[in-house]
């Protein structure tokens, strides 16, 4: 594909300029990775009313038919212009669908049990970055036309989710936000089992509470109650993208090849940390509902400051100079110390918080603006990251792990511990919170479903 569509990066290649760090920095092939980004960002924020008025269900399945056109034209280009088009189509379904599965998954996961089925969002997504990158090893030997078959292939999981978006109910909060009460008590038997009466009710009262505040659910949001709802669906998002997630998640190969590795070796090193934070988001999903939030945070942002910062040291002491085999695997090592911080931390947690933080009134709103601003920063990142690279070098990670320093605070002083309390009790543990309680009221029912909650927590 950089042979028929970017000649100017391959001459750049071939010329083999001194300055390893600035080979690919090309606005016209950023253009095309980060157009997704910016189609993503504005379907995320239409999702946000389409999901309170159509319900989550036709949502994915709208997202995943936009995926899968988009994937398809790809990988028929024939030119720049197509491969744009392909793109934003993509970028359409993963706004759609990043808005749409965290809320789904949960309010349809047990309070028990919400941080796995959420964490599983990240799990999958992490699953398809090592068979992309596997594809990407195989299709690079297909000189003629492998790119259309790495491109192409997009299509399978676009369309499983639009096929298993068919064969799921929509969410028992949404079908009585609707009015659909006989559907949300048929939904829970099937995600529940058994006698669903009891939870029918709680989602009913929370449903009835907030059904006078639902309308303008974006400039409701703004308002001081909603502070700090507002304050985390733009913060983690933001610092999540400010982790240098961008580098392993889009960049990697480029970064391998950057620092010393060879063309193959940098695929083969981008699929080592693929697995390595595919694992590690196994790892995340078995313990955060045991030990909670918080903790992840802690250990993986201290994972990665340190490894960001020990990755930059190696470089800079190199300077242009090739690594050596040995600084050359101990950069690998290193990398994959940080794919695993962020797989128990940083990678399902911003999807599982924001999925859960936000009352029934503002959910949808507050997702859309949490994708939204994942995906407006992503965009940028991605449109500056190369042309960063080029001039920051190895202080590219001393800037990262900065801000990992930075959200790691924030974190640990202004975020509650979310483990295992119940989405209609969520304003009562915001609103024991030693900051935002100053922003908030509670009522009685979300009160008495909190002193519940601590009830069993201690009984257990």
């Amino acid at each position: 594909m950089i042979m028929e569509f970017f000649p100017g990066i391959l001459r750049r290649m071939e010329a083999s300029q001194s300055d390893e760090y600035c080979v690919y920095d090309s606005q016209l092939l950023t253009a095309f990775t980060s157009s997704l980004y910016v189609a993503g960002l504005a379907a995320s924020l239409v999702a946000g009313r389409l999901t309170r008025a159509m319900g989550r269900q036709k949502v994915m399945l709208f997202g995943g038919a936009t995926f899968f056109v988009g994937s398809i034209i790809n990988a028929a280009a024939v030119n720049v212009e197509m491969l744009i088009l392909g793109r934003i189509l993509l970028g359409f379904g993963v706004g759609f669908t990043n808005q749409a599965t965290p809320v789904y998954l949960a309010e349809t996961a047990p309070a028990r049990w919400r941080g796995a089925f959420t964490a599983g969002f990240q799990l999958f997504i992490a699953v398809g970055v090592v068979v992309a990158n596997l594809t990407n090893y195989g299709a690079s030997h297909v000189r003629a036309w492998g790119w259309r078959l790495s491109l192409g292939l997009a299509a399978v999981p676009a369309a499983a989710i639009f096929l298993f978006s068919l064969l799921i109910p929509d969410t028992p909060s949404s079908l009585v936000a609707r009015g659909r009460i006989d559907d949300a008590r048929e939904a829970l038997r099937r995600v529940r089992g058994g006698d669903a009466d009891a939870e029918l009710r709680a989602i009913e009262r929370a449903v009835r509470d907030s059904a006078e505040m639902a309308q303008g659910a974006f400039r409701r949001i703004a308002t001081r109650r909603y502070r700090p709802y507002l304050v985390m669906a733009v913060a983690i998002p933001l610092f999540q993208q400010l982790t240098g997630v961008i580098v392993i998640a889009f960049f990697s190969p480029v970064l391998f090849r950057t620092v010393g590795f060879g063309s193959d070796t940098a695929l083969i090193s981008a699929v080592i940390l693929g697995v390595v934070n595919l694992v590690s988001l196994l790892v995340s999903s078995i313990v955060v509902d045991r030990y909670g939030r918080k903790l992840l945070f802690m250990t993986g942002g201290a994972q990665m400051i340190l490894s960001q910062v020990a990755v930059a040291w190696i470089l800079g002491d190199a300077g242009q100079a090739a690594l050596s085999r040995g600084h050359a695997v101990a950069v690998l090592v290193l990398l994959c110390t940080y794919s695993a911080g962020f797989g128990w931390s940083w990678g399902p947690l911003s999807w599982i918080i924001p999925g859960e933080i936000f009352p029934v009134e503002v959910r949808s709103a507050g997702q859309s603006i949490s994708v939204a601003v994942n995906l407006g920063v992503t965009f940028l990142q991605a449109q500056i990251f190369l042309a960063m690279l080029c001039r920051f070098k190895a202080g590219t990670f001393v800037y990262y792990a900065a801000w990992v320093g930075v959200m790691t605070a924030f974190v640990a002083v202004f975020l509650p511990e979310t483990r295992g309390v119940p989405l209609e009790a969520m304003p009562a543990l915001w609103a024991r919170h030693w900051y935002w309680r100053r922003f908030l009221a509670t009522n009685g029912i979300t009160e008495q479903m909190m002193r519940h909650y601590h009830n069993n927590k201690l009984v257990s």
